[in-house]
């Protein structure tokens, strides 16, 4: 029977299809034998990488990266004496190192605050100069204290109860300052639109009396800690004082008893005189004292660092020069005597806590005059200075002032 074109012929059977006759059993055993024979002489005597001439003591692994060898090293050993000093040696090294540079940025850090405020000081005290004129900044008065009495547009009755009372007018301020070195002002910004009617109020009241300090602040209740810290830099620049003191408008002062205070510490470098407190941090909205910054006081229910209560304090010069100088850095929380206390709290300053700075509306500073311990000023607590001051400062002054002459009588070393 022929072939049809395009059939195959059939194989035979046992044979592979060549002229070899191999089968193709024998063909796989003979090409996995030569394999294994192949694997076997090679790793046998094939010769090991030489350490030494590895790449700087690398072992390479592949294409995964490589591991350092060092021969050099026993783990076993342990570090002598003097090996142990020398590397806590280097460590102290670097750690004096770190620590200089850590003092040199704080240096350029504050270096920068400086010039920043003489920058700014010098913008003010050209409008200060162009405002006060005999006044000039460039000429201060060694004197020994400035008394800024805090105030605002809405309280003229306040200012002319303490006019009538406590504060020497006329003549006698102007003598007060030259024989006693007290320097007396009512303390006020403008307003938000300057120039208008509650400055010009301002201005017709400064004709008359002559007593006041004009800020370059905008006023506003919410505005305490910024005034606190424009007047201490004002007040620094107009006169060389050995203390700057604030108080409030509704508090009742006995400057001769306030003198003889101050002069007891007039040789410390760096004091903080008032009534000192530590109240409770009130994180509850829409409360009075209410403190936005709460959290940064720990855990609800804390409580202030200690700091002088706000209706009465004083400075020494060093303390406010330093917030003249970092009053662009230094934090401002939202009552004025907490911002004043953290902008003291981490200096090296003494803590005064006088009482008699914070004594009641009589008969408590009657019975403590009788005591022997008068008081330098007094106010109600209940209402953070005296209740209706302006009914009432007269009644206070009769009863608890220390006489009008004394102030000329105390002595001021």
């Amino acid at each position: 029977m022929g072939l049809m074109p395009g059939s195959r012929p059939p194989h035979k059977a046992g044979v592979v299809g060549n002229a070899s006759g191999f089968s193709t059993k024998w063909v796989s055993v003979l090409c996995i034998a030569s394999f294994c024979l192949g694997f076997l002489i090679v790793n046998r005597f094939s010769p090991l990488p030489d350490l030494a001439d590895t790449d700087k003591n690398t072992i390479s692994v592949g294409k995964y990266g490589s591991v350092d060898f060092h021969p050099d090293i026993k783990c076993g050993k342990k570090l002598d004496a003097s090996e142990t000093g020398n590397i806590l040696s280097q460590v102290s090294k670097t750690h004096d190192i770190i620590m200089t540079l850590d003092k040199t940025i704080s240096s350029l850090e504050m270096q920068l605050a400086v010039a920043r405020a003489a920058k700014a000081e010098d913008e003010e005290k050209r409008k200060r100069d162009a405002n006060l004129g005999n006044e000039s900044s460039n000429n201060r008065r060694k004197v020994f204290f400035v008394m800024g009495i805090f105030t605002a547009f809405s309280s003229r009755k306040r200012r002319d109860s303490i006019r009538e009372t406590w504060m020497p007018q006329g003549e006698d301020l102007k003598k007060l300052e030259k024989e006693k070195g007290i320097i007396i002002r009512f303390v006020i910004g403008h307003s938000s639109t300057p120039g208008g009617v509650l400055d010009r109020a301002i201005d017709a009241e400064e004709a008359q009396h002559k007593d006041f300090l004009r800020l370059n602040h905008v006023e506003g209740y919410h505005e305490l800690s910024s005034k606190t810290q424009t007047y201490f830099s004002t007040a620094a620049a107009m006169w060389d004082a050995d203390f700057y003191i604030k108080v409030d408008d509704d508090v009742h002062v006995n400057l001769g008893i306030l003198s003889s205070l101050l002069s007891r510490h007039q040789s410390k470098p760096r004091v903080y005189v008032g009534c000192m407190k530590s109240g409770p941090v009130l994180a509850q909205k829409g409360v009075k004292y209410y403190e936005p910054e709460y959290w940064k006081f720990g855990e609800e229910g804390n409580k202030y660092f200690r700091h002088a209560t706000g209706q009465i304090y004083a400075i020494s010069k060093d303390l406010a020069t330093y917030i003249s100088v970092n009053r662009h850095i230094l934090h401002r929380y939202a009552n004025e005597d907490v911002s004043l206390g953290s902008w003291l709290i981490g200096l090296d300053v003494e803590h005064i806590d006088d009482r008699s700075l914070c004594c009641g509306t009589p008969p408590d500073c009657e019975w403590k005059a009788q005591a022997g311990n008068p008081c330098a000023a007094s106010f109600d607590w209940t209402c953070s200075g005296i209740c209706k001051s302006v009914e009432r400062m007269e009644d206070v002054h009769q009863r608890c002032g220390e006489g009008d002459g004394a102030i000329w009588h105390s002595s001021v070393s």
